[in-house]
């Protein structure tokens, strides 16, 4: 089941046909997602927006204080998605070849998120960790939010 819950009392932005993926902007794993969707979504089908930035804090249901617990949000006019959940309305939405990869939603999403899960807890170690968020190029800037 997805999650559609916002911050109390918060409205869902308007993003027009574009949804938000949220991400962790220290990160390196992550950081290296976002590179890829932007190579890979080059008509700009979604805007970008980090964890740790005001449109998540804005928007998004408190985090936990452990950012091994964090998770990647997408964010349309159906509501949020997090975790697997997240990936696949992705993968949906940048269609093409990635849309081949929403074909594991048919794996339970319990299944799906605790392999989520395993991966988050260990991105850090295995993939790094920057002091700071990301900073986009001039060119990336209309596609990030702050």
């Amino acid at each position: 089941m997805e999650s559609t819950k916002t911050r109390p009392g918060a409205k869902v932005p308007y993003c027009g046909d574009r949804p938000i993926v949220f991400f962790d902007g220290e990160c390196m794993m992550c950081n290296a997602f976002v590179n890829q969707l932007l190579q890979i979504d080059t008509t700009g089908k979604v805007l970008i927006a980090a964890l740790q930035g005001e449109t998540a804090q804005r928007y998004l249901p408190p985090l936990p204080e452990n950012r091994e617990e964090w998770s990647f949000f997408y964010l349309d006019q159906a509501g949020f998605s997090d975790q697997s959940d997240a990936f696949v309305r992705l993968c949906d939405r940048i269609g093409g070849v990635w849309a081949i990869l929403s074909a594991i939603r048919i794996i339970p999403a319990p299944i799906r998120n605790t392999v989520y899960r395993f991966i988050a807890r260990n991105r850090y170690r295995w993939f790094g960790q920057r002091s700071t968020c990301r900073i986009p190029t001039q060119e990336e800037q209309q596609r990030f939010l702050p």
